[in-house]
């Protein structure tokens, strides 16, 4: 009896199977017939619904971190938080230096902006996305770029407003560098300008701007806290159970910080769930950590019993709501374009730009198996000007400029091959906007795993830089080295060239040496000719 009952049982689910099975058939030939399915070209690409949903969920799991990790990177710089919104003693004005030190006023203040910038992020990530799968019908999501956020907080503006460039100031260069890339991709010139970098340090700025991103994770503000300051190297491992709040100094219990061995135990888990290609691997680290520190009361809590705690737990505590976005929109200046830096800004961003979206998006076309012999792919034209539009858009929200993600080869693993995988992306980015309350209770301890990830995954360009090449090998170093050493791209980047042109020198003189010599001799040769001529005519 028990036997029939176990075979009846299975019979019952294989039943439920076939016709889940069948259900699943009929919906997918429903769709491939209809006007979306004709729209996305599902039967041309091999592809149905259910596959192109399963290729969207994939992408957004791998991608999702960006939601919490994007705010936290440019509230760093502050948005527009200044030395007005600080708190001050009665009949006293704040201090110049109370931006950099524990402060309730404002510190209420980045806690509006970094959900303004969770809206702001989950905003520019679901249009861009939408539009990548309506309009180039690729199976591309977009979000705001790492690298250029970290390169907008921390070098454009500065932690806190400390850096030479205004937030607002720093919006007004996204937006023009965003108007020139869509020029450049109107016109077809963004691979050609691409290629006037030299090879070496192309490859290089991918794993120095991970060196950088993953240097942040580590740091004591922005992440794990493994690193910190000191007064004779300048730095040096942390880890603390008591740091300096202003500085960041370690004051005692060194290595015994209990939220970087937190983070650590996050680190671990997203790296097992990469080696073992489980999808969302991102994601499951950060969010191990995330829900042990919504716990009050222990040592790695993110909700202390103060003020600010407080404040934070209590707006946590309502997990759905719609933020409105009150002042990272819209908040861009023109003022101050009269200064070097904001120039130098301006190239340094879209190189990187033009370096990061193109090279990845031509990668993942790749990828897809989308690029024909001719080395161009359907869509191409459009997706470029969809990346570029995407980053004006960002730059109105109050983010850095968009790009392509490199995650969206997961959702082609599962089968994605057209703009429907982008459009369900999208779709989850939406739904996204409704849990703010969450998203931004996301502490740095979680984070600071996701950068330090982050770029392992970017050093992978390095095993292509020709390390027997001497000339090679050290502009990419240089270029690698300086980013997270100097805590800028730009100056990565503009060390790269300067070794390269400079070790191109003495080829370049022996090569122009050479062509004006072989000038002159044609040129006698040319001569002797025409001398010979007349003389024969003459004759």
């Amino acid at each position: 009896m028990g036997g029939g009952d176990l075979c009846a049982g299975g019979n019952f689910f294989h039943r439920v199977a076939k016709s889940w099975t069948k259900a699943e058939q009929t919906l997918n030939d429903a769709v491939s017939k209809s006007f979306i399915g004709k729209y996305f070209k599902l039967e041309a690409r091999k592809s149905c619904f259910t596959k192109e949903l399963r290729a969207g969920t994939a992408t957004f799991l791998t991608m999702a971190y960006i939601i919490s990790v994007n705010a936290t990177i440019i509230g760093d710089s502050g948005g527009t938080c200044s030395i007005a919104d600080c708190s001050a003693p009665a009949n006293q004005t704040a201090a110049p230096d109370c931006m950099f030190k524990p402060n309730e006023g404002y510190e209420n203040c980045l806690s509006k902006t970094k959900s303004d910038l969770v809206v702001a992020t989950v905003l520019s990530s679901m249009i861009g996305s939408i539009a990548m799968g309506v309009l180039a019908n690729l199976p591309l999501s977009l979000a705001p770029g790492m690298g250029p956020n970290a390169y907008l907080a921390y070098n454009i503006v500065g932690f806190h407003g400390s850096g030479p460039i205004s937030y607002g100031t720093a919006q007004a260069v996204v937006l023009i560098e965003g108007c020139a890339f869509l020029f450049l991709s109107v016109c077809g010139l963004r691979s050609k300008l691409a290629k006037v970098i030299p090879h070496p340090v192309r490859l290089a700025c991918a794993a120095g701007i991970g060196l950088f991103i993953a240097f942040v994770g580590l740091q004591v503000h922005q992440g794990l806290g493994l690193i910190g300051p000191d007064a004779s190297t300048l730095v040096t491992l942390t880890a603390c159970v008591k740091t300096d709040p202003a500085t960041g100094k370690c004051i005692n219990g060194k290595m015994q910080s209990p939220t970087f061995w937190l983070g650590f135990s996050g680190f671990v888990i997203t790296g097992y769930g990469l080696m073992k290609d489980v999808k969302g691997s991102m994601i499951y680290g950060l969010l191990f950590v995330t829900l042990i520190s919504w716990i009050r009361g222990t040592p790695v809590t993110n909700f202390p019993y103060t003020a600010v705690g407080d404040s934070n737990y209590n707006y946590f505590k309502k997990v759905v709501d719609f933020h409105k976005i009150q002042s990272t929109a819209g908040a861009i200046s023109f003022s101050n374009f009269n200064r070097n830096e904001v120039w130098v800004v301006l190239v340094t961003l879209l190189y990187v730009d033009v370096l990061a979206s193109t090279g990845i998006i031509y990668t993942l076309a790749e990828l897809g198996g989308f690029v024909n012999d001719k080395g161009a792919f359907e869509g191409e034209y459009l997706a470029y000007i969809v990346d570029a539009g995407s980053t004006m858009v960002g730059s109105a929200l109050g983010v850095s400029p968009s790009a392509a993600y490199i995650e969206s080869s997961a959702g082609m693993r599962e089968g994605g091959r057209t703009g429907l995988t982008a459009v369900v992306v999208g779709m989850y980015f939406f739904i996204s906007l409704f849990f703010t309350p969450l998203l931004t209770s996301v502490p740095p301890w979680a984070i600071g795993p996701s950068l330090v990830m982050v770029g392992v995954m970017m050093m992978k360009a390095v095993k292509d830089i020709n390390w027997s090449d001497i000339k090679a090998a050290a502009a990419a170093f240089v270029t690698m080295l300086l980013m997270p050493l100097t805590y800028s791209i730009a100056n990565g980047i503009i060390g790269g060239i300067g070794i390269y042109v400079a070790l191109s020198l003495y080829d370049w003189t022996v090569g122009l040496i050479r062509r004006v010599n072989k000038m002159g001799k044609t040129v006698v040769e040319e001569q002797n000719q025409v001398s010979a001529t007349v003389a024969v005519e003459i004759i």
